[in-house]
């Protein structure tokens, strides 16, 4: 996205003598294109679960013989790379103001299912994986996925994959354990220190891979037996030779799936991770597989020059169940704290507190609370915000009552925002006849959006702010500053090399006539438009006037 930025005019004193005068003419130097830069720290990123969102490909709803009825919302639904692909072509993303997509994992899954106590349940959501070489046909083809990397690509949007590296699938009668030397199985975490976080199954039957291991592992021989009858076993281990020879790493099991995820990136040119259960692998495993991701994203771009977006790394995100802000760099296993930005390992982590510090703030307090954090304790590195997900069974709107305070509060915080499908479109977190995290993850309701009005109304809004967002990196990675405190306005300002953006923003204001003083941040004789609105003022005086019918005003040059 491009945007035309009119550059001060300069007076150039030309001195030439005549009569012994001296002549001054004002040239005016030619308007500059400046492509305003995407920004990880302020970008806003769609989360979805494959498997909900959108059905492209009714055909390949059922594979594996996976046909018993699962517990309510515990099985596949239909949501595939097609659908997602199709709904990035329709710019429904772009009209939302998304700049990145991380959808869940798409590798295959485990084929049978389990009941744990919540009905049967497969691995609809992508965190049971059987075969990390492989995209589940249920999800689609590789081809689907190129497919979808490139569409996205095409409207400025990055795809970010979601990397698991702590646990295999549950075991199965379809899906035998793996080797005793990649997986243990025989003790379950009762986190209440570091040993006992990492060393351990998350919960039971959910084997855990031996991450700490660095002594050699043949390949399991399931899969071996699996890549066979698929012809490509050859193939596999020619490129694990490949990759443990350029490397020098032991062929431990971390190493494996490291080289495997990192194929998604030279292969179809991902543009980031989020990594999946982080604090229950030793924190030196993420800081190799970002030297791994580091390596394949600079490999794709070297033999893809026509298909380099800019110079962004390759987008690291950390998933620490329960991280805040709050705690800086660190988190806490109580007897002992782990830094998982230095040594480099994530740009960004989840940031868990946030939906408290929302319902516990003001606007003004979060907002300069954000701010102050992210120049300060976190300089350098950024924060992904949600205020619902996939497992979180405290959401901060579950019932959806408050969908244009959600919108204000994620989309105009300082860092990176997370939209959880559905929250733009109200799409209800309770569900009646769900158990445990079943009731956040219903299929996306396109059925309200195209004929309710009032779902209509709410996701204007969201679409509204997140364009604005999109088009300016200074709203998520900006400073902050209040300009009034009632009515409220503040603003945000952001300079990356040539580049600069500023904005001023109004929440809760009166409907009608408004009166904003904007001294501080734009000069006389500017034209803004409100991008809310869509009216346009000059600025007299210091301040401008608009009368809309909203309470919401964004303002940006014109």
């Amino acid at each position: 996205m491009k945007k035309l930025f009119l550059l001060t005019l300069i007076l150039i004193a030309l001195s030439c003598k005549n009569n012994d005068t001296e002549h001054k003419v004002a040239v005016a130097e030619p308007e500059q294109t400046i492509e305003t830069p995407f920004v990880w720290e302020g970008a806003n990123l769609y989360f979805l679960l494959t498997d909900r969102f959108n059905n492209g490909d009714p055909t390949n709803d059922v594979n594996f013989d996976r046909t018993e009825t699962p517990g309510k919302l515990r099985g596949f639904e239909g949501g595939d790379l097609k659908g997602i692909t199709q709904k990035i072509k329709e710019g429904y993303f772009t009209d939302l103001g998304i700049n990145a997509i991380w959808m869940t994992p798409i590798v295959e899954q485990i084929h049978g299912g389990t009941d744990e106590g919540t009905g049967l349940s497969y691995g609809f959501h992508g965190y049971w994986t059987k075969d990390w070489t492989a995209i589940d046909p249920n999800f689609g083809t590789k081809a689907d996925l190129h497919e979808l990397v490139k569409e996205a690509h095409a409207k400025g949007i990055r795809i970010v994959l979601d990397a698991v590296i702590n646990h295999t699938g549950p075991v199965t009668e379809k899906d035998p354990v793996w080797p005793e030397e990649w997986v243990r199985t025989d003790q379950q975490c009762s986190y209440d220190n570091y040993d006992n976080t990492i060393s351990c199954t998350l919960v039971a039957n959910l084997p855990d891979i031996r991450t700490e291991r660095n002594e050699d592992v043949d390949l399991p021989p399931q899969l071996v037996a699996k890549w066979k009858a698929e012809g490509r076993y050859e193939q596999e281990v020619k490129e694990l030779d490949a990759f443990f020879e350029r490397t020098g790493h032991p062929r431990a099991p971390r190493f494996y799936i490291m080289k495997w995820l990192t194929d998604y990136i030279t292969e179809f040119g991902v543009d980031g991770y989020r990594a999946d259960t982080v604090k229950h692998t030793e924190e030196y495993v993420w800081q190799e597989f970002k030297v791994e991701c580091d390596y394949a994203f600079s490999q794709f771009k070297k033999n893809n020059p026509d298909k380099v977006l800019d110079d962004n790394p390759f987008y690291l995100v950390g998933e620490i169940y329960n991280y805040g802000v709050s705690s800086g760099q660190y988190y806490d296993f109580g007897d002992k704290k782990v830094n998982y930005f230095n040594p480099p390992s994530f740009q960004s982590l989840i940031n868990f507190e946030f939906k408290y510090n929302a319902k516990e703030k003001s606007y003004e307090a979060l907002f300069a609370y954000y701010s102050e954090i992210l120049k300060d304790e976190l300089k350098g590195f950024g924060t992904l915000n949600y205020l619902s997900s996939h497992d979180d069974g405290s959401p901060f709107d579950a019932e959806r009552t408050t969908p244009y305070v959600t919108a204000n509060t994620l989309l105009l915080a300082p860092g990176t925002s997370q939209v959880y499908y559905g929250d733009e479109s109200a799409r209800s977190l309770v569900v009646e006849g769900t158990q445990g995290d079943a009731t956040l993850r219903s299929f996306m309701n396109w059925e309200a959006i195209a004929t309710e009005p009032e779902t209509k109304a709410i996701l204007t809004h969201w679409q509204k702010l997140g364009q604005f967002r999109a088009q300016h990196p200074a709203v998520g990675a900006g400073a902050h500053q209040m300009l009034s405190e009632a009515p409220y306005y503040f603003s945000r300002s952001y300079q990356k090399g040539d580049f600069k953006d500023k904005v001023v923003i109004g929440l809760e204001l009166k409907k009608g006539k408004k009166v904003i003083d904007v001294s501080k941040v734009f000069q006389e004789r500017v034209m803004l438009r409100d991008a809310y609105s869509g009216e346009t003022a000059t600025v007299e005086n210091g301040t401008i006037t608009l009368d809309t019918e909203f309470d919401v005003v964004l303002l940006e040059k014109e």
